[in-house]
């Protein structure tokens, strides 16, 4: 494959590409399809096209590869909800491959919570499956976590990556990183600016500190709620907040205080350069006194940068598929 030819569905803050370019491979954008518009500044902001929002459900270009990451909520553990309306997106997609016609891409990339393969979550995912089995693809999906691509990040989702034609992705062939240090990704807090803002003051955050509990006061309350972790070798899956329970995590101070993670750690967790996130406070900058919602959310909803390093270089490399002799039918 002499280039990358990306069309990003529901493409979010753009780790697909970010992914490409890490590997230094020529890459030709045949579209970037995001309807939110914080996160199409974002992605404009950090690369050089200029997008509009668009719907997926009105897309009408041909790529060669394509890269879809549907909204995870309504797959999520925490989300009790049955309204499946968001994750049905995901059968947008499929939509949009029939419309290709003879152009269809060799390879489909789906990435979402591993909810999506729970029992009441399953036939929208099964349908998809099918339904690209019938257009004549084969599917492979495993689990993956950041935390085996080197991001000190405890983030498992499930990827299906889906070839024309007869051949199985082999995920065993993905290079796995060594963990990168903490202090990699954690900023000093003498360098935070008004880190007073960062500190966590909340009774009902506080109460649920990990550090702060007795044994049995963790024991008495664990069929209630989950505590907080402080972070120290790595975090726990980072979402759109870090002000919540269950959260990623958070740091102590020297002063034995706790502070939730900054944006910018925040995208740095998530893979991002600092020069990214330098790009980012051109667009949204952060208020002296609040913390940012929006940058939060960019990269809370993104896609880890690593993982798809990892996959994308398998598929450069032109060795992805599955010995025959190891090949076995998936049965959903």
């Amino acid at each position: 494959m002499q280039q990358l030819k990306l069309l990003s569905l529901f493409g979010g803050i753009g780790a697909d590409i970010k992914a490409a370019k890490r590997l230094g491979v020529k890459i030709k954008t045949i579209d970037y399809v995001e309807w939110k518009a914080n996160r199409v500044k974002a992605y404009n902001a950090m690369n050089p096209f200029r997008y509009e929002t668009q719907d997926v459900r009105t897309w009408d270009l041909k790529p060669d590869v394509l890269v879809h990451g549907s909204p995870c909520q309504d797959n999520s553990i925490a989300n009790r909800n049955d309204d499946k309306g968001r994750s049905e997106l995901l059968l947008e997609t499929i939509r949009i491959i029939k419309e290709m016609g003879e152009w269809r891409p060799k390879f489909i990339i789906w990435e979402n919570v591993r909810g999506a393969l729970f029992k009441d979550k399953r036939p929208i995912f099964n349908e998809y499956l099918r339904e690209l089995e019938s257009l004549g693809y084969t599917n492979s999906f495993n689990v993956e976590n950041a935390m085996d691509y080197g991001l000190p990040q405890t983030r498992e989702r499930v990827f299906c990556i889906s070839i024309l034609g007869k051949e199985l992705f082999d995920f065993g062939k993905l290079r796995k990183r060594p963990l990168r240090s903490m202090s990699e990704f954690r900023q000093p807090d003498h360098e935070i600016e008004n880190i007073e803002k960062y500190v966590v003051n909340i009774p009902s955050m506080l109460n649920r500190i990990e550090d702060l509990a007795t044994p049995e006061e963790i024991e008495a309350n664990k069929t209630k709620f989950r505590y907080i972790k402080t972070i120290i070798d790595f975090c726990n899956t980072i979402t759109e907040r870090p002000d919540r329970c269950p959260a990623a995590g958070v740091f102590k101070m020297a002063d034995g205080r706790y502070r939730y993670p900054t944006e910018r750690e925040w995208w740095r967790l998530m893979d991002f350069d600092d020069e990214d996130f330098d790009l980012m406070l051109k667009v949204f900058p952060i208020k002296e006194h609040q913390r940012s919602a929006t940058l939060y959310a960019l990269a809370g909803n993104s896609i880890a940068v690593c993982v798809l390093e990892a996959i994308f270089e398998v598929i450069l490399s032109g060795d992805y598929a599955m010995k025959s002799d190891e090949q076995l039918q998936l049965i959903c």
